[in-house]
């Protein structure tokens, strides 16, 4: 659960792996659909897996982000299964 918390300061937290702050910052640059994702971050989350991981990990990445999406359109709140804090430019 520790670990958990610490996802909004993922960058600052020492809890996480290597692969698991790749990751991360894969899914951050998904999620912004103002831009592409940078050549740099697809070939060090490219080094951790092979084909069907990477085409499974962004699957996943874009399942989650349909949902956020869905949920936002339709003013449906989050049901406090997991606490996530926005940054404050976001509130």
């Amino acid at each position: 659960m520790a670990k958990l918390g610490e996802v909004p300061d993922w960058r600052q937290s020492s809890r996480f792996s290597g692969l698991e702050q790749d990751v991360l910052e894969y899914a951050e640059a998904m999620t912004r659909s103002d831009r592409d994702v940078d050549d740099d971050i697809f070939a060090r989350i490219r080094r951790h897996f092979e084909d069907a991981g990477l085409v499974e990990l962004t699957g996943w990445i874009c399942l989650e982000n349909l949902y956020s999406k869905f949920n936002r359109s339709f003013r449906i709140e989050a049901m406090g299964f997991c606490v996530v804090h926005r940054p404050d430019n976001e509130r």
